[in-house]
């Protein structure tokens, strides 16, 4: 195989969503939705995030990025992790060649999940498990279940009676009269930048910049929406909302606190802000750490899922021991959807 890695262009969309589709994935692929994940600048990243394995005018490959830095300690990691990976079943190896020059462009490589066969194939280049991120989700309105008639099969039944129960099981979603959830424009994203995560209980963490939420909130596939935790008139937190077919994601989050009484009021204030979506039968989030996924069980959340993190460093950098925080907006699964419900209830 004689090829070669280089960035993608706008040229190459025809040949990678033909690609995409080949290997039978189904990301969005509107050429307004390849732009931004591709192509639309961002403060916080300058360099690609799209890359194709190539011979000649052929593409056999190809790896989207979503861009990161990981803190723990003292140490800083500059990572991505690879979206809408893909490559000719002609070409044995040309989707592994195409990894491993991705993994050229920053420290390390970071896995979240990812198809059965994508799971088998990743501990064997190099990527060592980082934890898991643990699905969770509330149910907000189960009636929405039934809306679209394509959820009407047997699975539906039983997934009503489960999510009116839960929902009545719920303990109201309220954090008190002293904590206010506030809306935050694109125009005054420095209001919570008191309030970004920063590594602690002895975690990893990944790093949040007024330029990722710019980015974020641009996103053309699902609406963004993003929230600071006020109390006594003080940024203490934040939350990114996103509303996908039927649900409502929580994607984002952090509270500059260690005591649970703290994280649960961010919780139930986005709890109160996904009731506001008049299509969402759920709101969902994910959680790495002990802390938020006790908050989340005591705030009327079930585990759901389970989805591996991975990590593969690259020149032997150092990566975290510690646990590892994620959320969704580390990945695509943050925005990802196809155009129908897919509760998780």
């Amino acid at each position: 195989m004689r090829c070669a890695g280089r960035p993608s262009t706008p040229a190459d969309v025809p040949a990678i969503i033909a690609l995409l589709a080949q290997a039978g994935l189904r990301p969005n692929v509107k050429p307004q939705d390849l732009h931004w994940k591709y192509w639309q600048p961002r403060a916080d990243w300058r360099g690609p995030r799209s890359f194709v394995l190539a011979d000649g005018s052929e593409i056999l490959a190809h790896g989207g990025i979503v861009p990161g830095t990981c803190a723990w300690e003292s140490q800083r990691l500059r990572t991505l992790h690879v979206i809408d990976w893909a490559a000719s079943p002609r070409e044995i190896g040309a989707g592994v060649a195409l990894m491993n020059y991705v993994g050229q462009q920053a420290e390390a490589l970071l896995a979240i999940g990812g198809s059965a066969q994508t799971m088998q194939i990743l501990p064997r280049i190099g990527f060592r498990a980082a934890g898991f991120a643990v699905g969770y989700t509330r149910a907000l309105s189960p009636l929405r279940l039934l809306q679209d008639p394509r959820q009407r099969n047997w699975r539906l039944l039983p997934r009503f009676v489960r999510s009116l129960a839960w929902k009545l099981a719920a303990p109201p979603a309220s954090a008190g009269d002293d904590w206010l959830a506030r809306r935050v424009a694109g125009d005054d994203l420095e209001r919570i930048s008191v309030a970004l995560p920063i590594p602690t209980r002895g975690m990893g963490v990944f790093e949040r910049s007024a330029g990722l939420f710019s980015y974020a909130l641009a996103c053309p596939i699902a609406p963004m929406h993003l929230y600071s935790v006020e109390r006594a008139g003080r940024v203490r937190g934040y939350f990114l909302l996103v509303s996908a077919p039927g649900q409502v994601r929580i994607v984002d989050c952090w509270m500059d606190s260690d005591r649970p009484v703290d994280w649960r009021a961010l919780i139930h204030c986005a709890v109160e802000e996904a009731r506001r979506d008049p299509d969402a039968a759920e709101v969902v989030i994910w959680a790495s750490d002990p802390l938020l996924s006790e908050c989340l069980r005591t705030s009327g959340f079930h585990a759901r899922q389970k989805t591996p993190i991975l990590l593969r460093p690259t020149n032997g950098a150092a990566v975290p021991v510690a646990p590892l925080r994620v959320q969704m907006l580390d990945n695509d699964e943050a925005y990802l959807h196809h155009g129908r419900i897919e509760p998780w209830l």
